[in-house]
């Protein structure tokens, strides 16, 4: 079978929330019944057929071509099969996503793999702010799987994150894994300021020094044993995390932030 393919005809001026288009909800559907769906554009509802070419069968493995930075919530609650974005993807992707696997061939808007529960996301191109974050109002972002991006990240990357990995092969902005609780963020960039602010638990581990923090106490250097199981655990990745040369054991401990528990960790490498 040949994937369900869904090539944009024009860009439309508002932006389209596409999360009726997601493997689980089209598996039993015919084109016909596809095109007929209703996507929320802007104020207005549009039929999926006026903006999209429909070809394909296969509803386990989408392809969305011509894709740009106004289609939203791509992904939305996934459970399973594969989703192709050809192009940048809007705010929202993968948001809340069970299972499966999302790849951006582009850039990705805001609140991107937001409270995602499993599976994996690669972008490879940049992703904004809140990466992997909670909603609005909301205590506990992402829960599971793996974000892989292979660009730069906006502000507050991993915000009240709960568990998963976030691995950024360029630079995140400011607050990167603030309010996190659990997980570990991995950064081969810069860092922006306010490094881990209000973190509780878990571990950015990055590849260049960040800007000192009072609220982070220095614990020297040390040699962890878990860092070559972490870096085995990426071999299997189409990413530098798989170079053999990106890979260490020797790092300076920070631990903090000390208003919060302190149980959190910035694991810097040791050149």
């Amino acid at each position: 079978m040949s994937a369900l393919t869904f090539t944009l005809k024009c860009k439309p001026d508002q932006r389209v929330d596409m999360s009726p288009l997601v493997c689980q909800k089209l598996a039993d559907m015919t084109l016909a019944e596809i095109g007929a769906l209703t996507l929320q554009n802007g104020k207005r509802k549009v039929r999926v057929d006026q903006l999209f070419d429909v070809t394909g069968s296969d509803a386990q493995d989408i392809v969305i071509k011509n894709s740009f930075s106004k289609l939203d919530f791509i992904g939305k609650e996934l459970e399973g099969g594969r989703i192709t974005i050809e192009g940048d993807a809007g705010a929202y992707l993968g948001l809340g996503m069970k299972s499966g696997e999302i790849a951006v061939l582009g850039d990705v808007g805001l609140y991107a793999a937001c409270e995602m529960k499993k599976g994996f996301i690669t972008v490879n191109g940049n992703a904004g702010d809140f990466l992997g974050a909670a909603l609005p109002g909301n205590k506990m972002g992402m829960k599971g799987g793996t974000i892989l991006v292979k660009g730069n990240v906006g502000e507050r990357a991993g915000d009240h994150m709960r568990r998963g990995n976030i691995l950024i092969e360029g630079s995140a902005g400011d607050y990167c894994g603030s309010r996190m609780t659990a997980g570990t963020i991995a950064v081969m960039g810069q860092t922006g300021n306010y490094l881990g602010y209000a973190m509780r638990r878990g571990t950015l581990l990055l590849w260049n020094q960040p800007q000192a923090s009072a609220r982070f106490n220095d614990c020297g250097a040390h040699t962890l044993a878990f860092l070559p199981i972490l870096f085995a655990s990426f071999k299997k990745l189409n990413s530098k995390f798989a170079d053999s040369s990106a890979s260490f054991n020797r790092v300076r401990r920070y631990a903090g932030d000390m208003s919060e528990m302190g149980r959190g960790e910035v694991l810097v490498k040791i050149s």
